[in-house]
């Protein structure tokens, strides 16, 4: 730390704890009310995108993504209008992914370089 400068801290807030206690006993847990701020949503929504485009590389992202899935699985069961739960998911999630390949387009057309990877690929290291 540098004279003069100031240090932020910043209240970390848990998106989603999901921890199984033992056989039958899961339980979710969250820092986020969104009754209370609704924006709070599309905020996580594309901060997620963005966690999920550039640092799950090499790690553990396939288990991550696998349970993702299963969460998301588990409550269109329980769905009370499956359909119209899946027909909602697929509109947001297409606007999501317009909204993405119109930026990375601009993104290269402005001189950015795009690097894709595949899962469990990690970037080569550089001191770029």
């Amino acid at each position: 730390m540098f004279a003069g400068e100031t240090v932020r801290f910043v209240r970390m807030k848990k998106i989603i704890e999901v921890v199984r206690y033992g056989e039958n006993d899961i339980r979710f847990h969250t820092d986020i009310d969104p009754l209370q701020d609704p924006d709070t949503i599309h905020q996580t929504v594309t901060e997620l995108a963005m966690a999920m485009m550039t640092t799950l590389w090499g790690g553990n992202e396939q288990a991550v993504l696998a349970m993702i899935r299963a969460l998301a699985i588990a409550d269109l069961g329980v769905s009370v209008n499956r359909r119209q739960m899946v027909g909602f998911l697929d509109d947001a999630s297409g606007m999501l992914e317009a909204s993405i390949r119109d930026a990375r387009k601009a993104f290269e057309q402005s001189g950015g370089k795009v690097m894709v990877f595949g899962p469990g690929v990690a970037p080569p290291k550089s001191r770029s």
